[in-house]
């Protein structure tokens, strides 16, 4: 419900937002508005040219009705007694349902009416509105035997407005149906012919968002049927890829050329140091006088210092041949065994501190043993070097579905929740006041672990454990044949 609640409420506010309108939409509406302002202006322009019409038409009627009913009586006068008489009666007539007519004297005294005549006010001449009607007055004229026409009555003839309103609403009403339909169709056909033209725009967009996905600039633009502005950007944004392929290619190749020679520079130092080491030794060992002390603690210095760098040396090199993908093959071996004997490597490192090993089924993997040893190894060794004395460090070994899980725990002070994705990092170091080890680290060691575990489709997380200290957990695949045989451990 939350997701629908989310969703509609975005659509809300994109409704209410025109600014945030699609662009097809956007030209639909503009499409739509200017059809309706266009329509309105026409068809109020029409509406009143016809209502003028029609009540124009109606008038000329009803004063041609009166006219001619004017000119159909004749008023005669007599004298003894002196009463108008008017010739032939209205009902002679076939007068419309909604008309009413009236004769009238030249005094104004009405003499006949039709059946159902409605009340049509005082006989004025010409055309006069009373009560709904049209009413229309035409005096009826006789000779006077000297060639004058004398006025000798009124005719009055008036028609319900009724019916010509209802037809005004009519064409009114048409006319409000013909621009809402003519709206609608704008819109319709506004928002086809937009997202016809915006189609190959939204093509563009969808490869793009692949792209964006992918992280892939070798793929094409597909390209437009029309050379238009759309074709010129999808030609354009084509070009763009190609360019940033081509750049991509020169800097992997480049950055594949500086890790092969960081590993083969690595390598390379690794045979003059072991000369240099191979000296010392023997240097130190023929130092052996009381007068030689000094000069004994000037080569202990250099040999430790070498050490030192030996090992940083072979951790660059691991790295460094990680980076170039050119670490050992991989062939069938035991995890459980490999781990087994990094602990008992490890033994010594941990001074009075408690190692508990729960090691007892085969893990069966496809790995390089000395890397995985490397990697248990320095896990080890950096729980002995970041916990005080007298923790617990306990190293266990289980299966969990397809894989493999190496998880090494202690309970001392933990990493901060800020660290644990920047610990794996290279040349990053956690020291703090618990941390016992002689000498400062290189920040080299969980990095390797991270690096072997994914040079054999694994990984490596940082967490907490359950006693509130560091808990690393390493995840290798396991073997998808049968498990080898390997050697009961117990535990240290």
């Amino acid at each position: 419900m939350s997701s629908q609640r989310r969703r509609a409420r975005a659509w809300v506010r994109r409704l209410t937002h025109p600014r945030s309108w699609p662009v097809r939409w956007r030209l639909a509406a503009v499409s739509s508005g200017l059809t309706l302002v266009i329509l309105v202006l026409f068809g109020g322009l029409i509406g009143k040219i016809a209502t003028q019409r029609i009540r124009d038409d109606f008038n000329s009627e009803v004063h041609s009705a009166a006219q001619i009913l004017a000119g159909e009586f004749q008023i005669n006068y007599s004298f003894f007694p002196p009463k108008p008489e008017a010739g032939p009666q209205l009902d002679a007539f076939t007068l419309p349902d909604d008309a009413s007519a009236r004769v009238f004297d030249v005094e104004r005294n009405p003499i006949s009416e039709n059946r159902g005549a409605a009340p049509m006010g005082p006989p004025d001449p010409g055309i006069t509105d009373y009560r709904g009607m049209r009413v229309a007055t035409e005096p009826i004229l006789a000779e006077n035997g000297v060639g004058a026409n004398v006025i000798t009555g009124y005719v009055q003839y008036g028609r319900s407005l009724t019916h010509v309103d209802s037809t005004i609403d009519k064409v009114w009403l048409l006319i409000a149906a013909g621009i809402l339909g003519g709206t609608l169709l704008a819109s319709l056909a506004g928002v086809a012919i937009a997202g016809r033209a915006m189609r190959p725009i939204a093509s563009l967009t969808a490869t793009a968002r692949k792209i964006a996905t992918t992280r892939d600039p070798s793929r094409r633009m597909p390209k437009p049927p029309a050379e238009d502005e759309v074709g010129e950007l999808a030609l354009t944004l084509d070009q763009m890829l190609g360019s940033l392929d081509a750049a991509r290619g020169e800097r992997e190749a480049a950055m594949q050329r500086q890790k092969e020679f960081v590993a083969d520079a690595s390598h390379e130092l690794r045979t003059p140091l072991t000369s240099v080491l191979a000296n010392l030794e023997l240097l130190q060992a023929s130092l052996r006088g009381q007068d030689q002390a000094e000069d004994r603690e000037v080569v202990d210095s250099a040999l430790r210092s070498s050490r030192r760098m030996g090992r940083l040396i072979g951790d660059l090199l691991l790295l460094a041949r990680a980076d170039a993908g050119r670490l050992d093959k991989h062939r069938r071996c035991d995890l459980a065994e490999i781990a087994g004997e990094a602990a008992a490597e490890a033994a010594p490192l941990m001074g009075d501190r408690t190692l508990l090993v729960d090691n007892d089924r085969p893990l069966p993997v496809e790995g390089s043993p000395d890397e995985l040893h490397r990697m248990v190894l320095n896990l080890l060794e950096n729980a002995a070097r970041h916990t005080p004395s007298g923790s617990r460090i306990e190293l266990s070994l289980r299966r969990q579905g397809d894989q493999a899980v190496v998880e090494v725990a202690d309970d001392g002070p933990g990493i901060p929740p800020a660290m644990r994705t920047q610990i794996f990092d290279r040349f990053v170091r956690g020291e703090g006041p618990a941390d016992t080890a002689r000498g400062a680290g290189t920040g080299l060691g969980l990095a390797i672990v991270s690096a072997v575990a994914e040079s054999h489709e694994g990984s490596v997380e940082a967490s907490e454990s359950a006693s509130g200290g560091a808990l690393f957990c390493a995840r290798i695949p396991v073997a998808a044949s049968k498990p080898v045989e390997s050697k009961p451990l117990e535990a240290l």
